[in-house]
């Protein structure tokens, strides 16, 4: 279901004075105000043991060629495709022998155990596959032998140093998915039990959360503290790092669930419904599961994983290229910018970033200095006094928003993402989470300097409710639909969108 239909379910199904619009403005009320500290995204068990069967692949791969090599054989073709061939078959074991399983990747004696075992295997399989084939079989046992010899000396050093590694990162919070339970009772207490038994340490359960203050709602479930209720959750979320909601109360709780829904849905977490306690069996592949816990997708963070490496290296590679290129077209608006009029030539203003948090973003000065408006309290109409002459040509171009730039390069802002909003911006005068239903949803991945948003036109001024709403639903329909070549296509069409400047003041 798309989070636009989705929040019109939520619209519907919620009792009025608990729907989504006072969620959302109960759980933003805080951030307008303060910037938050956040944490930073960490780098994922998924990621980590894609680096390290990558790493073996290649160094296996190596050391076949100069065992090959050793033997007096150059690297050719059929060199090549057998040292693949090999890394292969030994990567494909180590896989199916779940060395690349946290558990494994974190103990020095599951690693030991199951690199020689699996490794001595590897070597006797490739050694069979060569006789059935008829190689020569003297040279051939003594291209292994050097071979499994070389392994040895080169695997298991190297993957005691990726332990070394992921023991200090462990104790530093990384590679373990920070979960807040949702619900209390037996049914919590039964999850947790069942997550702990099952768990290979990439589970950290940080707490339980319950609207309830009855008897059905104690201050601690399974020996994890009650932190609060579902909207000191979000308020939570906002400051502190959580990879992982489960929800614990039965499916047939339908109301319940989507009124907390309301609340949750605007956060950048993996959402999950607990399957563990219900009698509903569903076909095994519509679960997922916390070790063998099994659970029901509700919503996906947008970008994880390998996702969030790409996005980040493709906006820094672009953006530092930009940059590069345009230095003529930067020392020429900010000389216009200098000489005009007195002020700075920046402008620098706080705006809503990733998971609520305030960042501050950099522009060329378009309005006079003193009567610059950074809360943005009062939006840039046509002909406005207040911006000047090299002003309005800029801002009609889009050039002020050239030293953004900059904030990709800090990793505040995406090159594409849901434009960053000012603080106290309105559309008719009420403020933009007061107006659209899930306004918060848009900022579940980093703002961008463009986006789907600018180049299907809704781009400048919004003076009236429906351009705020328009602008939402094409930022949201971004999240849910992100590709590389969707940022490409983006980036490629946004020149063209400039030349519509009826909407830019």
């Amino acid at each position: 279901m798309s989070a636009i239909a989705f929040r019109e379910l939520l619209r519907s199904a919620v009792p009025a004075g608990g729907g989504i619009a006072s969620a959302n403005s109960e759980a933003a009320s805080p951030t307008r105000i303060e910037p938050v500290a956040r944490a930073k995204p960490q780098l994922s068990a998924a990621v980590l043991s894609d680096s390290v069967r990558t790493v073996e692949f290649v160094l296996i791969a190596t050391l076949a060629l100069v065992a090959r090599n050793l033997q007096g054989h150059s690297v050719d073709a059929r060199g090549l495709i057998g040292a693949v061939l090999i890394a292969l078959l030994a990567v494909g074991m180590l896989q199916l022998s779940r060395a690349y399983q946290m558990a494994t990747l974190k103990s020095i004696w599951k690693t030991a155990t199951k690199l020689l075992v699996t490794w001595s295997l590897s070597i006797v399989l490739i050694y069979n596959a060569a006789k059935f084939a008829r190689l020569d079989s003297a040279d051939i046992s003594a291209r292994l032998v050097t071979l499994y010899l070389f392994g040895i000396g080169w695997l298991l050093p190297c993957r005691l140093i990726f332990l070394a590694f992921v023991r200090i990162r462990l104790a530093q919070g990384a590679f373990t998915r920070r979960t807040a339970i949702v619900g209390g009772g037996a049914a919590s207490e039964a999850l947790i039990e069942a997550v702990e038994a099952s768990n290979e340490g990439d589970i950290k359960i940080i707490g339980v959360f319950d609207d309830r203050n009855d008897d059905r709602s104690a201050e601690s479930v399974a020996g994890y503290p009650k932190l609060g209720n579902v909207s000191g959750l979000v308020d939570y979320a906002r400051r502190e790092r959580i990879d992982l909601i489960v929800f614990t109360m039965p499916i047939t709780a339908e109301a319940r669930i989507l009124q907390m829904l309301a609340k949750l849905w605007v956060l950048p977490i993996d959402i999950r419904l607990s399957a563990h306690t219900t009698k509903l069996r569903l076909r095994p592949r519509a679960y997922s599961y916390l070790g063998k816990v099994p659970v029901l997708d509700l919503f996906d963070r947008p970008l994880a994983d390998w996702d969030l490496i790409f996005k980040s290296l493709f906006d820094r590679a672009v953006a530092l290229a930009a940059i590069i290129c345009l230095s003529p077209v930067f020392l020429i608006v900010a000389a216009a910018v200098r000489f005009t009029s007195r002020g700075p030539i920046l402008f620098r203003q706080k705006r809503y970033g990733f998971n609520n948090e305030l960042i501050e973003i950099y522009k060329f000065r378009s309005m006079y200095v003193d009567q610059s408006d950074a809360r943005a309290s009062k939006l840039v109409t046509k002909d406005d006094p207040r911006v000047t002459p090299v002003g309005r040509i800029i801002r009609k171009a889009s050039l002020d928003e050239l030293p953004q730039l900059f904030n990709v390069l800090a990793g505040s802002l995406s090159l594409v993402g849901p434009r960053p909003h000012a603080i106290e911006a309105k559309a008719a005068n009420t403020l933009y989470d007061e107006v659209v239903d899930g306004y918060f949803a848009r900022h579940k991945v980093k703002p961008g300097i463009t986006g789907w948003a600018q180049i299907n036109g809704w781009r400048g001024e919004t003076d009236t409710w429906e351009k705020i709403q328009r602008r939402v639903d094409c930022d949201l329909e971004y999240i849910e639909n992100w590709s590389l070549a969707l940022d490409i296509k983006i980036l490629a069409s946004t020149p063209f969108a400039l030349l519509n400047t009826k909407n830019a003041y």
